[in-house]
């Protein structure tokens, strides 16, 4: 199956570098891919391999492989609308005393 754009497949696997860190200073996971494919709205990006564990004050950096679903049209569009949404709740705040006048 083809993703949207041409050429593109609609799934692939890429190799990922997956750091983890649990310490006072930070506690984070961040996924690198090997290379640059553009993540858009509605992608997903699967991470293979047993789950990761690490206990307060380490630190760990492992490679992985990650497989990366590109979302068809109507997904993307409906993460788009899903994400102007969530914006539009933004603007619902009062910068009023609360008093009626």
């Amino acid at each position: 199956m083809r993703g949207l754009w041409a050429n593109e497949p609609r799934s692939f696997d890429i190799g990922c570098s997956i750091e983890v860190e649990q310490t006072s200073e930070s506690l984070h996971a961040h996924v690198t891919l090997d290379r640059d494919v553009g993540i858009r709205p509605g992608d997903e990006v699967v991470i293979h391999g047993a789950p990761i564990t690490v206990k307060f004050g380490e630190q760990l950096n492992l490679r992985r492989t990650a497989t990366v679903v590109r979302a068809g049209p109507l997904k993307r569009m409906m993460m788009h609308v899903a994400g102007y949404l969530e914006l539009t709740e933004l603007y619902d705040v009062s910068f009023s005393d609360g008093r009626v006048r």
